[in-house]
């Protein structure tokens, strides 16, 4: 292959992943890097084949960058469902481009470096975000480095930039586990230094308010570094201000309690007298009302709270149209927006999906099944989560004329850990089905916000999360949900 024609490969492989928008927000987009590495892989090797003045150089470099390679890149999801290893794999692919950046800039082919341009690469921002969710995921869930580690390790330098990220958002304790974890796994190869190690321990310490630990790591710095005199200047204030402080708290274990029933809830802490409540409710076959196109094949319908009425359907949708939903909506994603826009609150990537076949027969199947109308409803909205992706608890409430009187959420696949619709306020936790929907009012019958429907999306621990919601409006159900005048319907 000509290096023209290389050129071309390569620029074709580029433009159809380019998408300018952040990667760690989904965990499609990181998947898509497994092709990414590959075509990088590929025409580097080719690359070298046709450079002649620095072919050595470079070919002693590639085994190197091959040897990262360990994932399987025909399962993506499957690997992925591990937050850890999408971290590794922005990590990874973005520690590659910027080697091999290094070494093709010695060369002086023009067409080469023309490539060099493209956004698809992961941006030191996407690496900080990518670290900056599994710290998030590691409070919410009262994680330690060896826990949230279990499937996909951390090196030491990898842990190392946990560590600065976490300092640099001043979580000290988290940042503090980290570089333990760090110094626990040096080895010759390590770019991180036992030194830098101790000393954001130390400091770390310090700012936590745990004071003898602060002090027993600046001591370890201290005896590598004697003449270190910044150090020697840290550790006289830790031992002045240990003897006026009275608290130390102990930076070694994570506060297990929970802050609000948000994330109780997300982490399985349901109440025995709502699951006695919940296991006393009913499961039928429906035919929506009647609805001539449910008599024959009816939907299997189960409830899942009382009051407010939150309803799961079964088998509504297929595996193969799905996987349809997905082809049309991966090249349309983007960062979702709440109403103050984009917030570390609500970490996906969404689109509204213009009608065809497929998207047109699931919205009459919602119709079918719900009884309302959605000639004023919203575009099936398609939702694919990030790294620790989550959605805080909110309301559904849209426009102020013409609400969202209903929500029908679509789960498009399982979640292993994390990832449930928990309503904060009746304390009921609904964990994602691939193929079910659930269906539940947001507005009384008298247009009022139904506060009891509060609800969120657990950030994802293990596991990919895809979803499709409908938004059915207050106009056209005039004769299908009649409103009341009365304060209390």
């Amino acid at each position: 292959m000509t290096l023209k024609e290389l050129t071309v490969f390569v620029l074709f492989s580029w433009i159809v992943f380019t998408t300018g928008d952040e990667i760690f927000s989904s965990t499609d987009k990181v998947a898509q890097l497994f092709e990414v590495e590959e075509d990088l892989l590929n025409s580097f090797s080719l690359y070298i084949d046709a450079e002649e003045k620095n072919v050595e150089r470079m070919k002693s470099i590639l085994p190197v960058l091959q040897l990262l390679t360990y994932f399987d890149p025909n399962n993506p999801e499957k690997t992925l469902r591990d937050p850890v290893a999408a971290y590794k794999l922005i990590r990874r692919v973005r520690s590659q481009w910027l080697t091999i950046v290094k070494y093709t800039q010695l060369s002086l082919y023009e067409e080469y470096q023309n490539l060099l341009d493209y956004e698809n690469i992961p941006e030191a921002e996407d690496l900080n975000d990518a670290a900056s969710e599994l710290i998030r995921l590691q409070e919410f869930y009262k994680l330690y480095p060896h826990n949230i580690t279990k499937e996909t390790s951390l090196n030491a330098d990898e842990a190392y930039h946990m560590g600065l990220v976490a300092y640099d958002e001043d979580k000290f304790q988290h940042a503090f586990l980290w570089f333990l974890y760090s110094l626990d796994r040096l080895t010759e190869y390590s770019t991180t230094t036992e030194k830098k190690l101790l000393r954001f321990l130390s400091l770390s310490a310090y700012h936590f308010g745990s004071l003898p630990v602060a002090i027993y790591f600046g001591q370890q710095l201290l005896n590598l570094d004697p003449t270190n005199d910044e150090v020697n200047v840290e550790l006289s204030l830790y031992k002045h201000l240990r003897f006026e402080r009275n608290s130390n708290p102990d930076i070694f274990t994570l506060d297990t309690k929970s802050n609000n029933s948000y994330e109780a809830l997300c982490r399985g802490e349901v109440d025995e007298r709502i699951s006695k409540r919940q296991r006393a409710l009913s499961c039928r076959y429906s035919t929506g009302g009647g609805n001539p196109r449910l008599m024959y094949a009816p939907v299997k319908e189960e409830v899942e709270w009382d009051e407010p009425r939150i309803i799961r359907y079964h088998d509504i949708i297929s595996d193969r149209e799905i996987e349809i939903l997905k082809n049309i909506s991966r090249p349309q994603l983007s960062r979702s927006e709440t109403r103050q826009g984009v917030t570390k609150g609500r970490t996906s990537q969404s689109v509204f999906l213009e009608e065809d076949n497929t998207v047109a027969r699931i919205s009459q199947n919602i119709a079918d099944i719900t009884g309302l109308s959605v000639e004023s409803a919203e575009d099936l909205h398609v939702q694919n989560y990030g790294i620790g992706g989550r959605f805080v608890p909110h309301y559904d409430r849209g426009d102020e004329e013409n609400g969202r009187t209903a929500t029908f959420l679509i789960y498009m696949s399982d979640v292993e850990v994390g990832g449930d619709t928990v309503f904060p306020e009746v304390g009921v936790a609904l964990k994602p089905k691939k193929g079910s929907a659930v269906f539940w009012y947001n507005l009384e019958k008298n247009g009022r916000l139904d506060l009891d429907t509060l609800h969120a999306g657990c950030p994802v621990l293990v596991g990919n999360k895809w979803l499709a919601t409908k938004w059915i409006h207050e106009y056209g159900q005039e004769f299908r949900r009649p409103c009341s005048l009365s304060d209390w319907e």
